[in-house]
């Protein structure tokens, strides 16, 4: 079960009230989207008063940072954990897993997804949480281009275009699936998911020298 579902309605326990709020929060942007959510309106969910939510966050940025840092949190350790689940030395698998394991994330949890991509939402700049596991991320796709460079296992040398054609590929092949696109896109005779994985895998294969092994974890 995703991060995204299975939620009950929050409560407010003695204690609790911050991670309350951002839960409430969560449900407000699954049913209205980002933009019509209010404190005020996460208060009510919450069953608290209307300036309960202050002692915590704020404004509506902060709150969205809150929750934008417990989704990064997870994004990182689903990578990390794809990326050391890889059984092959090869760099390229290894970013071929990053790739993967983005997709499948953002699939099964939009509302996080959507959150953390929204920078107008979040306030990135002044989050250590989010610019930390952010990095982190960035270096292991860096580590993973650096060293299939070194083995000239790339089309290309130019590691920054490799990655920022991947970032727009991952990016939009999620938002493409999030917002309903591949009932109109999916290839035929294919799922969703399906299409999503050929096209990952095709991409893998255009920027690399010899075979690819994608993760045996389908999107």
């Amino acid at each position: 079960m995703s991060e995204d579902q299975g939620k009950d309605r929050p409560s407010y326990h003695h204690g609790n009230l911050r991670q309350a709020l951002i839960d409430a929060a969560v449900q407000l942007v699954e049913e209205d989207g980002p933009a019509n959510v209010s404190v005020r309106e996460v208060a009510k969910r919450a069953g608290v008063s209307p300036g309960a939510p202050f002692r915590h966050f704020s404004n509506k940025t902060a709150l969205m940072t809150a929750v934008a840092e417990q989704a990064m949190a997870r994004f990182r350790l689903e990578i990390v954990s794809a990326v050391e689940a890889v059984i092959t030395d090869d760099p390229v698998d290894r970013f071929a897993a990053v790739g993967v394991a983005y997709l499948r994330w953002a699939i099964r949890n939009p509302t996080h997804f959507q959150i953390i991509s929204t920078r107008s939402l979040i306030d990135w700049e002044n989050s250590e949480s989010l610019r930390r596991d952010n990095d982190a991320v960035r270096l292991l796709v860096e580590g993973a281009m650096l060293e299939a460079r070194r083995r000239n296992l790339l089309q290309s040398n130019d590691i920054m275009e490799t990655q920022i054609a991947a970032r727009a590929l991952v990016y939009g092949l999620a938002r493409m699936y999030i917002d309903g696109h591949f009932a109109q896109w999916a290839m035929p005779g294919q799922t969703a998911e399906d299409t999503v994985q050929t096209v990952l895998k095709n991409y893998i294969s255009s920027i690399r020298s010899g075979p690819i092994t994608l993760p045996e974890e389908t999107i």
